[in-house]
């Protein structure tokens, strides 16, 4: 494997990882069991019809689980331990494909994490901003968009290395810009919802307050002669 299409195998492995893991894992093992590609021997194991098998449920799971507001956000916050160190360990084995020694593996894994982390990042953040909008119509326009993109991703890393690292770039510059973004965002509408359920036990109080105040009253009113 020339170093081009080794260094876009790895970077788009775990790059799809950090957006929907078990689509990345479905293309990546087909490719391989049709032949079209020929996978480094690391990720040989992705064509096993268990390992596909496994990854077609997980990936019918999320399918809809991606595409419900709130639900999504949940089902985001527990793919960070997964998709992240996947992304990594798919990286290590794709560099395999280099014909290098264990120190560039290693090195590989550490970006690959890096790389996931940021597609991860990026989906979970934009996705739980998506979600302040009471209508489920961006949310599926958006996971459609994403398991397009990590279809369309992983075949040009294969098929158009040098399209796709120069697409990853531009990817992680946007990324890099919009993520701070993002975070104060969220952080306003962590504060939006603070103040809501801070108003609503406030107000809570004062009725507790008020009724305790007439049962003291009543208490303390003499009976009727």
């Amino acid at each position: 494997m020339e170093t081009v299409e080794a260094l876009s195998l790895t970077l788009g492995a775990a790059w799809a990882s950090g957006l929907n893991l078990y689509a990345a894992v479905l293309v990546l093992g087909y490719l391989g069991m049709t032949g079209d590609v020929a996978l480094p021997p690391a990720l040989e194991v992705l064509s096993d019809p268990l390992v596909m098998t496994a990854a077609g449920v997980m990936y019918a799971i999320e399918f809809f689980a991606d595409k419900t507001p709130g639900v999504d956000t949940g089902w985001d916050a527990l793919h960070t331990f997964i998709r992240i160190p996947a992304g990594a360990v798919l990286a290590a084995g794709a560099a395999q494909g280099f014909e290098v020694g264990e120190a560039a593996q290693f090195a590989a894994f550490l970006v690959g994490g890096g790389v996931a982390a940021a597609s991860h990042v990026t989906k979970a953040g934009t996705r739980a901003l998506i979600n302040t909008s009471p209508e489920p119509v961006s949310n599926w326009t958006a996971s459609f968009s994403e398991d397009i993109a990590v279809i369309a991703g992983l075949w040009a890393a294969l098929n158009h290395p040098v399209v796709f690292l120069a697409g990853l770039a531009l990817f992680l510059i946007l990324a890099a810009w919009l993520l701070p973004k993002i975070w104060r965002a969220l952080k306003r509408v962590w504060r939006a919802v603070g103040r809501f359920f801070s108003g609503a036990k406030s107000e809570q109080n004062a009725a507790l307050k008020g009724r305790q105040g007439i049962l003291h009253d009543l208490e303390d009113k003499p009976p009727p002669r």
